[in-house]
């Protein structure tokens, strides 16, 4: 899973990621509320771990602004106050399980399964521009009924771009959010991955639907540039 981690304490959020990873989740650590609310409006992720006591923004404040712009991915918020006020409280701002610190990485990982089978066991969200569809649960990709094989990073460039249809992505946008921050990725490779993508999305039919925009990035959408 792609998952957020938004926490200030510089040796928790490092912990946090560690044994993240160790389980193959592809992580991201947002250290202040405000950076990881912003990391989670323009990019996606299947989960997203979230501390109360954040610089700023705090978790609470964070949860009820994502779900005011209906981003609805499933929210973990880690505390030391274990109050049944504070719990109320986060959640009526949005979040969808509580786990209160100190805790066993047992108890985390499990309340995180729970999260994932909930989301996926809800009803399927399909992207699709024009006959091009992507299922982000089975990630299922088709063209006029036609399986389309992509390999994992060519899965990750058609999600975002589906993800912001009509929208021309940067190109330093589109290497966060394929390769993380952490990566250094040259445009060159972007342009070999996106070439490689094009082919299997687009050569077979007259209607293209991955376009370059020349000194800027790239676009999915019906309409031609």
């Amino acid at each position: 899973m792609r998952i957020l981690i938004i926490e200030d304490d510089p040796k928790m959020g490092q912990i946090l990621k560690d044994a993240l990873e160790k389980k193959s989740h592809r992580t991201l650590l947002a250290t202040t509320g405000s950076e990881g609310f912003e990391v989670a409006c323009n990019h996606d992720f299947e989960l997203i771990i979230l501390d109360v006591m954040l610089p700023g923004m705090n978790g609470f404040d964070v949860s009820r602004h994502l779900r005011s712009r209906n981003i609805a991915t499933p929210i973990l918020m880690l505390t030391a106050r274990d109050a049944t006020s504070d719990v109320v409280h986060g959640l009526d701002s949005g979040v969808d399980d509580y786990l209160t610190k100190p805790f066993a990485f047992e108890e985390l990982f499990a309340r995180l399964r729970a999260l994932s089978r909930r989301r996926q066991s809800s009803p399927s969200v399909h992207y699709q521009i024009e006959d091009l569809k992507l299922d982000p649960v089975t990630h299922r990709a088709t063209r006029s009924g036609v399986l389309i094989q992509l390999t994992r990073t060519e899965y990750l460039l058609l999600e975002f771009l589906m993800l912001n249809p009509n929208k021309v992505l940067r190109r330093d946008s589109i290497i966060d959010a394929v390769w993380g921050y952490e990566r250094t990725v040259e445009s060159n490779t972007l342009d070999a991955f996106m070439k490689q993508l094009r082919s299997k999305v687009d050569d077979a039919f007259e209607h293209k639907l991955i376009h370059t925009v020349r000194g800027f990035g790239y676009r999915i959408s019906a309409e031609p540039i």
